[in-house]
């Protein structure tokens, strides 16, 4: 499709930000189109499912993949197929927190640690005070709890849920609970998005961002949750994307 670009077997989309926002807020206004999955995939994830098949199945059933990531626009562009620009999870958050302060949309935020979470969704609700909490729940829940948050999920019927528990584990918990969860409109993983909006983690200055450095950013300054690589042993999966997306061109 002109819409997309495959890296490595991956179908990103080239929607930009605002594209995105606007088909998102179609699906919401549609009303009838089921639970929408949308995944942010970075050139860390898109490396992982070329060895992890349940995670290549949790793409392939995706409703749109997004470029978050410098190293997929530059593929792209090897490719001779370019994406217009980024669109992290970050960024997309916002774009439709903004659009749902227009709109009304209710928002659930599942993830991060509790006081990361409600420091994040008090912050949310003073900058869109139109947007409706549907409701919260720190990341760090049990086997034993997790019926009762989806549950809490199902009675509250949001129209966006934020997932906050890192990647690819986000995607894998909603593509295991995607039955239970079809009365959502559109979910999406947004990794540490809830720990700047909290003011637990500063965002990249304007700088890094405009030399598209916020990866270099997060490696040296933002803290690594508990259980999770070390942001140095990540990046190192890089040197091996770039060299199998120039081999594969």
């Amino acid at each position: 499709m002109k819409d997309k670009v495959s890296i490595l077997g991956v179908p990103f989309s080239k929607l930009t930000l605002a594209e995105t926002t606007s088909l998102l807020d179609g699906h919401i206004a549609g009303g009838q189109g089921g639970l929408f999955h949308l995944i942010t995939a970075n050139p860390e994830i898109t490396l992982a499912s070329q060895s992890d098949g349940r995670l290549r199945e949790i793409i392939c059933s995706a409703d749109l993949i997004v470029p978050d990531g410098i190293g997929i626009v530059m593929a792209a562009r090897r490719q001779g197929d370019p994406i217009p620009e980024r669109v992290t999870g970050y960024d997309l958050l916002l774009s439709l927190l903004a659009k749902g302060n227009e709109r009304g949309w209710s928002f659930y935020f599942l993830g991060t640690d509790e006081v990361t979470s409600g420091q994040a969704v008090e912050r949310i609700a003073l900058r869109y005070p139109q947007v409706k909490i549907a409701g919260r729940h720190h990341g760090f829940f049990t086997a034993d709890e997790e019926p009762g948050i989806i549950a809490g999920i199902q009675q509250a019927g949001p129209d966006i849920l934020i997932l906050a528990m890192g990647a690819p584990y986000s995607d894998k918990w909603l593509y295991k609970h995607k039955e239970a969860l079809s009365g959502v409109k559109v979910v999406f993983g947004v990794g540490g998005s809830l720990d700047v909006i909290s003011g637990k983690v500063k965002p990249a200055p304007a700088i890094w961002k405009k030399l598209n450095l916020e990866w270099a950013h997060r490696l040296l300054f933002a803290p690594v949750a508990k259980g999770q690589k070390s942001r140095w042993r990540r990046q190192s999966a890089l040197p091996k994307f770039v060299y199998l997306t120039m081999i594969r061109k």
